[in-house]
């Protein structure tokens, strides 16, 4: 277990390696101006985050994760103040146990905050960076790094301007966020000079067996578990305040995050009869390992995108967008938002003088040769009664479970996916 919790992965896919870093044919390293000037570069950890998925039923973990930064402190290490640290674990429980061991405030001491609990980072809902780094980042395409412990990390998952984000247990994130640099050996280099003027390596701060065991008492009351979920709406205020209609169903005719979907119009119970395709335009051309979070993104939601259009037609703000995974109730942001990823490459879209491919959800309408978001050409093809189809590489479809991966598919009125492997 201990050799797992030292595992780190990544960087886009699990294949995927930490010499993407490498070899950038940008400014490995960029001046950015504002309150307090820094510089970041290809390789540096902007996001840290202790998350809920995956770590939340395993307080060995956690408790190391706060072992770890309590002998950090000690050392005299920290978390520079520009990469945003999280602390969102899945359950109440585990900062009970953390406070009772006394090691939420040494969390606290670099940074790792409480945030909330459930589903945050790992599903794209880290919030926005700092303005002027994110400038920085796509004006010089930086590959700059997230380091959380959830279990995905897909392209434009945990944040649309990062493009390595690594999976690591919750002490080795918070080792990451200390190192402030995603390309470094921990075996070998250290993780920073501690108040004494000497290195620190990982090793000189990872804790023991000992040391987990002998806080594990504080995470093993099944009081503490009746003690905050008997009633667990009790005590949170901005649960009880959120305004709401009685009635035996949910009064939704106006909302933004459920509508009827269309699946069941004219539904059998039979099998319709099969036919021909016939003068079929190709929607997507992608390559190999396209994931359902290429597919149907989960992340953040652009104002400029199709789903962001509809929702500030519906009088929805900015600050309310939420995200694709909150509004997976509602199929018209959800059709608008398929093959939206900021990262997908439609290989129907020739390539710009350096190689490099146009990125997000855009194709080619045809006859035309117009470029466009891929809702739209999906919806005049639709008006033209034209037929519409996906070609794609090896490993279509790999990635989370996702419905809407499918049902979004067919919303846009595409009869048929060829791809040379499917993958779940």
């Amino acid at each position: 277990a201990n050799d797992d919790a030292q595992q780190l992965h990544g960087a886009k896919k699990p294949l995927d390696v930490v010499e993407m870093v490498d070899n950038r044919p940008t400014q490995d390293r960029v001046a950015v101006t504002g309150a307090k000037p820094i510089d970041i570069g290809n390789g540096d950890v902007l996001i840290a985050a202790i998350t809920s998925c995956t770590n939340t039923s395993n307080p060995g973990v956690l408790l190391a994760a706060g072992l770890l930064a309590k002998k950090a402190a000690a050392r005299g290490l920290t978390v520079k103040p520009h990469i945003k640290t999280s602390l969102a674990p899945g359950s109440r429980v585990v900062t009970d146990y953390l406070t009772k061991s006394g090691l939420l405030p040494e969390l606290e001491k670099l940074n790792f905050y409480l945030a909330g609990y459930g589903c945050t980072t790992c599903i794209g809902n880290s919030g926005p960076l700092d303005p002027a780094i994110e400038e920085a980042i796509t004006q010089n395409d930086l590959v700059c790094a997230a380091v959380l412990s959830g279990n995905r990390n897909f392209e434009a998952r945990i944040h649309p301007n990062i493009k390595a984000n690594f999976l690591a247990s919750p002490p080795l994130v918070v080792a990451y966020a200390i190192a402030g640099h995603a390309n470094i050996d921990l075996t070998t280099e250290p993780l920073g000079t501690g108040r004494d003027g000497k290195p620190v390596f990982l090793r000189d701060i990872w804790p023991t067996a000992q040391e987990v065991g002998a806080v594990m008492q504080y995470a093993t009351d099944p009081e503490t578990y009746r003690r905050l979920y008997s009633d667990f709406t009790k005590n949170n205020p901005l649960w009880n305040s959120i305004p709401t209609s009685k009635g035996q169903v949910y009064v939704w005719d106006k909302s933004t995050y459920i509508a009827e979907p269309p699946f069941f119009k004219d539904f059998t119970m039979h099998a319709g009869t099969a036919h021909d395709i016939k003068a079929a335009r190709a929607l997507g051309i992608f390559g190999d390992s396209v994931t359902t979070d290429h597919i149907s993104p989960a992340g953040s939601i652009k104002p400029t995108s199709p789903a962001g259009v509809y929702l500030l037609e519906h009088d929805v703000a900015v600050p309310d967008f939420n995200s694709y995974g909150s509004r997976r109730g509602n199929h018209e942001v959800m059709m608008r938002g398929t093959f939206a990823n900021v990262r997908i490459k439609n290989l129907m879209l020739l390539p710009k003088p350096d190689g490099s491919r146009i990125e997000g959800g855009v194709t080619i309408l045809q006859p035309e040769g117009k470029q466009m978001s891929i809702y739209e050409a999906a919806m005049t093809y639709n008006g033209r009664g034209t037929p519409t189809m996906v070609f794609a590489g090896e490993e279509y479809g790999t990635g989370s479970s996702r419905d809407w991966a499918a049902k979004g598919t067919q919303l846009l009125g595409v009869k048929v996916v060829v791809a040379r492997s499917f993958e779940r």
